[in-house]
């Protein structure tokens, strides 16, 4: 008997995978997996268990009422959970925070396999870890506990799901917690990971893509790209990636990687540092070709400090473009601060 992947991505972002079995229905796949998804009547009569499909194919079911859901809502892809049976993996956000439905974050541990240093920029972080270690959507992140410390960073995965090692692309902070942790952490030591969280993920890929990404916001990006490169993906995906300094420029030999593995990926860089020697010098927002907006048939994904955020709104606002669809995240060296996407 078939089954299906489906990532319940709930609106304080904890995101829950389950398995749901051929024929059945979400909701019951859910319970059994002792997620209390919303829900009354279970019989497509109160619109309780109302949900979005964010990615996936499936049937509605035939047992729900129009006033539970009507014709405009299910083309806008809103589905009822207590009928909703899936035919492929699927990408569901619930309306409310998942300690109402009486889960909440997965907890594992990784083990170090490896720490690389880049320049004083920062770090990449490789890490074995369990088999049963939860799956993730590409572009969230988890929260990493420092040890001793007793307190956590968050870090978005630069890995895949399914890879062999998590890897984290960590912005080098003098005096930081995790950076401090990091000069001396050895192969073996243990770390302990709250996770995935994030609403900020690569949705479907319906049109041309652009990704922005400020500094260590790179991380989320590799994550989607080698997700892409995986999968196939025939729209046009163009990168800006801009830092501070000369030597914040790293992994640049990765995309490289990817424009060869990916058709139709392409991307600059830019350093913002007025005595640069890069050939590219400023923001984001001066290399952004007109061509890379399509007119506003483009999904934007951006990723970076809260300035590099708000000049990117100011910019699309300047010129008169509306994203089919914007998703950002902010994120400031001991925190990330996820938005919720704007959709035109």
């Amino acid at each position: 008997m078939s089954s299906y992947r489906i990532a319940l991505n709930f609106e304080d972002g904890v995101t829950r995978f389950i398995t749901c079995d051929a024929q059945e229905k979400v909701l019951d796949a859910a319970f059994r997996q002792r997620i209390n998804l919303p829900m009354d009547c279970s019989d497509g009569v109160c619109g309780t268990c109302k949900c979005r499909a964010e990615s996936g194919t499936y049937d509605l079911g035939d047992d729900y009422i129009e006033d539970a859901l009507t014709a405009e809502e299910a083309g806008q892809r809103l589905v009822l959970t207590c009928q909703m049976v899936p035919r492929s993996d699927c990408v569901i956000a619930v309306p409310v925070p998942s300690t109402t439905c009486k889960t909440g974050t997965a907890k594992f541990s990784g083990t170090v396999a490896g720490v690389e240093r880049y320049s004083d920029s920062a770090y990449e972080l490789a890490l074995e870890v369990p088999e049963d270690a939860p799956a993730f959507l590409p572009g969230q992140y988890v929260n990493i506990g420092v040890p001793g410390s007793g307190q956590h960073r968050s870090y978005s995965f630069s890995s895949a799901t399914g890879a062999s090692r998590m890897t984290f692309l960590i912005k080098q902070v003098p005096e930081g917690l995790m950076s401090s942790w990091l000069t001396s952490a050895q192969a073996g030591s243990k770390l302990e990971m709250t996770g995935p969280l994030g609403s900020f993920y690569l949705r479907p890929v319906t049109r041309p893509l652009l990704f922005l990404a400020g500094g260590t916001g790179l991380a989320p990006f590799l994550s989607m790209l080698e997700t892409l490169a995986q999968q196939g993906c025939t729209q046009p995906i163009h990168m800006l990636y801009g830092v501070t300094r000369d030597q914040d420029l790293v992994m640049v030999d990765r995309l490289e990687g990817y424009a060869r593995r990916i058709p139709g990926f392409t991307f600059g860089t830019c350093v913002a540092d007025a005595s640069t020697s890069h050939p590219h010098q400023g923001y984001v927002t001066d290399h952004m070709a007109p061509a890379a907006l399509h007119d506003g048939n483009v999904d934007v994904y951006l990723c970076g400090p809260p300035p590099m955020v708000d000049a990117v709104q100011r910019h699309f606002k300047a010129a008169g473009i509306v994203p089919a669809s914007f998703h950002y995240e902010k994120f400031t060296p001991t925190q990330v601060q996820t938005a919720a996407p704007v959709a035109a």
